[in-house]
């Protein structure tokens, strides 16, 4: 029972893929949820597992790497059982459990900041990202130029897609806006930009899996998920620690840290509603003001940091499985893979990462963390947030993430629409 496949004890890990096999052979697996908690534990792990022991993966992300592509492959050649890719995907969907994941990182990281360092993280972040974005627009319109595509092309239709901040926020309103523009039909337009956002993703969670590496390495250039250190030159202990003690937080307490970050999200999505606002960002300002002005005593504040943890250490793995299974198309990856566009977008990508490594060190933040949240910049969405701090081992920088994926991806997209609308390039 010591031994384990992830979290899971050996012995339960095989009593549940046995199941799992079972179910699956029979041709019947129930979509009630404690089924389902079942089969995405077993197939996250498994493949965190198969990632964590093939050793040149492992330097560059390897679990998350093979977690996220791995389903998607064996979805795409018919290699899963179709009614468990049926009742994954139909749970995914209908639950859509990552902003409750997203929801209990944002509030449990933002909670348990130092508040002088929070105030002053997101003073400066936005430095790192305006100077990060605008040297991904030149290197990677200069790079494209230089392979092809042309200068102004390579920007709206290869740089612009991996910047836009995903698919639901990023992708589809940027071909819409396009396709208005042009006077042509946006699901072309659409399939077209799709492959690149997915493969602009892929090289963001590479590159952060290397910088992991390089931060075990090289301890002084990263404070772990730690976006800057404190006045005296020291770490600050309280963010993101996985070594405090909570023996002695209570469970009622917990259920009230968790409960507080749903009535967040549940008040960000009233603001949705009302203005427009994504979700996310909403609960993103409101716990940031709920932090500012101490409206949150220090006992739920450790309890939804006790939230946090237990959704990096026990749900990140089956989220990414069920992302992979329900909404990571195969073929949309397999067909970004154009030399040209590789090229251009890779450039873009090592362009937004070293610009934050190199301003994040002159504004004397941790460079590691900087580089890793300007990387977020071309993510796909919340989900390749999830999948990039997963590569990263630095789950502690999801505010900071959502500010570069949501708040960046829409500056960037209603630049290019405007842009595209100016210009009319096809």
């Amino acid at each position: 029972m010591e031994a384990r496949v992830g979290i899971i004890p050996l012995p339960i890990y095989v009593l549940l893929l046995a199941l799992v096999v079972a179910f699956a052979i029979r041709g019947k697996i129930s979509g009630e949820v404690t089924v389902m908690i079942a089969v995405l534990v077993v197939g996250g792990f498994t493949c965190a597992e198969i990632g964590q022991r093939i050793p040149w993966l492992r330097a560059v992300g390897g679990s998350s790497l093979v977690t996220i592509f791995l389903p998607s492959f064996l979805v795409a050649h018919q290699l899963l059982p179709a009614p468990l890719v049926q009742s994954v995907t139909t749970f995914t969907k209908s639950t859509n459990f990552i902003y409750l994941f997203i929801t209990a990182v944002v509030v449990g990281s933002i909670l348990s900041m130092d508040r002088r360092v929070l105030i002053q993280g997101f003073a400066k972040i936005f430095v790192p990202l305006a100077l990060g974005s605008l040297a991904g627009i030149l290197v990677g319109g200069s790079v494209g130029w230089l392979v092809g595509i042309g200068f102004w092309r390579s920007i709206l239709y290869v740089v612009v897609p991996v910047m836009a901040g995903g698919v639901g926020e990023g992708a589809i309103p940027l071909s819409v806006g396009y396709a208005e523009a042009l006077g042509i039909d946006h699901g072309g337009m659409l399939g077209q930009i799709l492959p690149l956002v997915f493969f602009g993703n892929l090289v963001a969670i590479i590159c952060c899996g290397a910088l992991n590496t390089l931060g075990k390495r090289r301890p002084d250039l990263t404070g772990n998920g730690r976006l800057q250190p404190t006045a005296d030159g020291e770490a600050d202990p309280g963010h993101g620690s996985i070594h405090r003690d909570t023996s002695a937080i209570d469970v009622a307490t917990v259920a009230a840290g968790g409960i507080t970050g749903i009535a967040i999200y549940v008040f960000g999505t009233l603001i949705h509603a009302l203005v427009g606002l994504p979700a996310p960002v909403a609960m993103l300002f409101l716990v940031v003001i709920a932090k500012l002005l101490r409206a949150v005593p220090a006992s739920l504040e450790e309890g939804a940091r006790v939230v946090f943890r237990f959704f990096v250490v026990a749900v990140t793995y089956p989220l990414l499985f069920s992302t992979a299974v329900a909404l990571t198309p195969w073929h949309e990856l397999v067909e970004a893979f154009h030399p040209a566009n590789l090229v251009t977008i890779v450039a873009t990508v090592l362009a937004l990462i070293g610009t934050g490594y190199i301003v994040g060190r002159w504004l004397a933040m941790y460079p590691i963390e900087t580089a890793i949240v300007n990387a977020c910049h071309s993510g796909l969405g919340g989900t390749g947030d999830v999948m990039i701090l997963t590569a990263a081992e630095r789950m502690e920088l999801m505010p900071f993430a959502q500010v570069a994926t949501r708040i960046g991806g829409a500056l960037t997209v209603t630049a290019a629409i405007v842009a595209m609308a100016h210009f009319k390039i096809i």
